[in-house]
């Protein structure tokens, strides 16, 4: 519940505080003094959109402050524990607004965008204002209170759950259907090229391994030939080899270094040259042996190697990425056969899908069926307090086809009243007058809110254009409704303020140069005063104080 409200440097607030008590508690106060100043300030401050002109004209800023008492509010405490938000029993809010309209939030001290602000309110509090009644015409809107009403949100979520696999289906299949037409050519072109390459099978590392094949193979007689002229300069030739040379160098230098011994490592370097010259000449005499020209092979490969500049041409793509392209394409046409054979399928989930959704939102109708029933007699009778004694109200549930369901169902819903004895019931926005739409409203909204339990209710000047017993009944109803949970309403009605567990007063305060707004509690013997004050306006007689002490039922002084 909330417990605490501060305000400071607010439109024409420069600083209040009020304490909050439970049970119903009345805002009165003159015209134009501001008596909805409070709910106003608690609504930016649970993130409503606000700007520059809420701020105090020569303050810097407007600084709202909202304390509640989460203690009982298990959705409340959830939510703040999963955003890390969370301080005991206790949920203190914030929002400041500077001259300029930027503004900033907090919650339990940490900053905290509007949106959040805006997500925690719901689980605090429900404004109704006194155009509430605008919303009660609307289609959407009926079927929302029903649901409230009945809570059965596990059938609304299936059905919604449901709704949405079968249009993401029929989606996926419109998709296939129109693309159909594309993917047969494409799928023709890919066939074309996937086989032609698949007829050449290009494997990943056979481009390189070509490219050094046909190198080899095409200078093999090069390669032959000189390689044994090589052998023949090294070793083989009998008249005049290196071989030789180097051998009678060597002798020549060993001998040479028995007078110097420092010609012996180069005597050592050269017989490391004639061993390294005999080994090299038998591993060239070893490769001349092996060396095969093969004029088959070379022309096996010089066509292959052809064929695949040729096909990376066409297909506009590097030599080396010609094999991956064939795996692409491949894939790409494998995909293409599966959506075709999954365009076959989808018929079939579709209907399966269908018929799931039909079942969902027909258990869901039957429930709001139910629901609707209890509601109508629940309005009706609410509506006899509010002397509407010859109305009747009456929830209509129309069975769409399924051609014209959504994802809330399939039910059309019209609220049908009937005002007179005789008359027929019809659509409630064609025969209810703006003050029956707003006592019809205030009744849906105190049963619907004795359903959900709401921690905080706040009615602002939803009384408006009632008076006599009709008020008398909206008291006594907010009355009810306050001795289960907290209340806060604004009205102008003695009928009604004489209802609230508490009463607090609002004046506007003017010294010639300032303007500002101030509310406070009023006392038993000030409560009478304004309770009569409201019945007779300013000249308060003895017989407004009379009815005052009577509405309010305390002892005549």
């Amino acid at each position: 519940m909330l417990c605490h409200l501060h305000i400071s440097n607010f439109a024409i607030v420069r600083a209040l505080e009020i304490d909050w008590a439970d049970g119903m508690s009345t805002i009165t106060g003159e015209t134009g003094a501001g008596k909805s100043i409070a709910i106003d300030a608690l609504s930016l401050c649970l993130g409503e959109r606000t700007d520059a002109t809420v701020v105090r004209p020569g303050a810097d800023k407007a600084d709202i402050v909202a304390t509640f008492d989460v203690s009982n509010l298990v959705s409340a405490q959830k939510w703040l524990t999963e955003q890390d938000l969370a301080m005991a029993n206790e949920c203190i809010v914030r929002r400041v607004i500077n001259s300029e309209g930027r503004s900033r939030g907090y919650i339990n001290g940490v900053q905290v965008p509007a949106q959040q602000l805006k997500v925690l309110g719901q689980h605090l509090l429900s404004i109704h204002g006194q155009h509430a009644h605008q919303q009660l015409m609307k289609g959407d809107y009926q079927r929302q209170l029903i649901d409230s009403f009945a809570g059965h949100q596990a059938a609304i979520n299936n059905t919604k759950a449901a709704w949405k696999q079968w249009q993401q289906l029929q989606h996926e299949y419109t998709e296939l259907e129109q693309s159909k037409q594309q993917r047969d050519a494409q799928r023709q072109l890919l066939e074309y090229q996937v086989a032609e390459l698949d007829a050449f099978a290009p494997n990943a590392d056979e481009y390189c391994s070509l490219e050094a094949e046909h190198n080899l193979l095409s200078h093999g007689q090069t390669l032959l030939s000189e390689s044994q002229q090589v052998v023949q300069m090294l070793y083989d030739d009998e008249q005049q080899n290196i071989y030789q040379a180097l051998s009678a160098a060597h002798a020549q230098l060993e001998q040479l270094s028995t007078l110097d011994p420092a010609l012996t490592s180069i005597s050592q370097m050269l017989n490391d040259a004639l061993v390294q010259t005999e080994e090299a000449s038998r591993e060239l005499r070893r490769y001349s042996d092996k060396m095969e020209l093969d004029p088959e092979r070379l022309d096996y490969v010089d066509q292959r190697l052809s064929q695949w500049l040729n096909l990376a041409r066409k297909h506009h793509t590097s030599n080396e990425e010609l094999a991956n392209l064939h795996q692409q394409l491949s894939s790409q046409l494998a995909e293409l056969t599966c959506n075709d054979a999954r365009l076959a399928s989808l018929a079939d989930e579709i209907e399966q899908a269908k018929q799931h959704y039909a079942e969902q939102a027909t258990r869901l109708s039957q429930q709001r069926k139910i629901a609707a029933e209890q509601l109508s007699k629940k309005i009706t009778a609410s509506m006899h307090e509010l002397s509407m004694s010859n109305a009747n109200f009456h929830i209509a549930l129309i069975e769409q086809s399924l051609e014209q369901a959504s994802i809330n169902g399939i039910d059309a819903v019209e609220f049908q009243v009937s005002t007179n004895p005789g008359q027929p019931l019809q659509a409630m926005q064609k025969v209810a007058s703006g003050g029956e739409l707003s006592r019809i409203s205030l009744a849906i909204q105190v049963i619907l809110a004795d359903k959900v339990t709401t921690p905080t209710l706040i009615f602002d000047e939803v009384d408006v254009g009632i008076s006599g017993p009709v008020a008398a009944g909206v008291g006594k109803l907010l009355r009810q409704l306050g001795d289960k949970t907290q209340i806060i309403c604004v009205t102008h009605l003695p009928q009604v303020a004489s209802q609230g567990h508490q009463q607090l007063f609002v004046e506007k305060y003017t010294d010639g140069v300032d303007t500002e707004t101030r509310m406070f509690a009023l006392n038993d013997e000030q409560r009478i005063s304004e309770i009569a004050r409201l019945l007779a306006g300013e000249n308060i007689s003895a017989s407004a104080l009379a009815n005052a002490r009577e509405l309010l039922c305390a002892p005549a002084v």
